[in-house]
């Protein structure tokens, strides 16, 4: 599941944005996010034993960052998003465990 939200990111969400904008950004966000939220927890792609929980936020920044680096692009641009990924999905987690 983790594997499945950045991949589809890197693979979908430029080419909607390079075709269409701004638009295209939003409608990729609400269709990526979207559906694969729906595939790992609404289907049950996935299955988490325990009561660990991870955001998919916390998946997508360092899948995205490997995937760059992997790709050779400066890593130094990137490294204060993935810093906010990481900050981004520890809260989200603490949000939502607190509900």
């Amino acid at each position: 599941g983790a594997f499945i939200f950045p991949f589809v990111i890197r693979l979908v969400w430029g080419r909607y944005v390079a075709e269409t904008g701004i638009v295209g950004g939003i409608l990729a966000g609400g269709f990526i996010v979207g559906t694969t939220w729906m595939l790992n927890h609404g289907v049950g792609l996935i299955f988490q034993s325990g009561t660990a929980w991870v955001d998919m936020a916390f998946a997508a920044g360092p899948g995205l960052f490997v995937a760059s680096a992997l790709a050779g692009d400066d890593v130094g641009k990137g490294a204060v998003d993935f810093l906010f990924a990481i900050i981004g999905g520890i809260l989200a987690g603490v949000i939502i465990t607190m509900m």
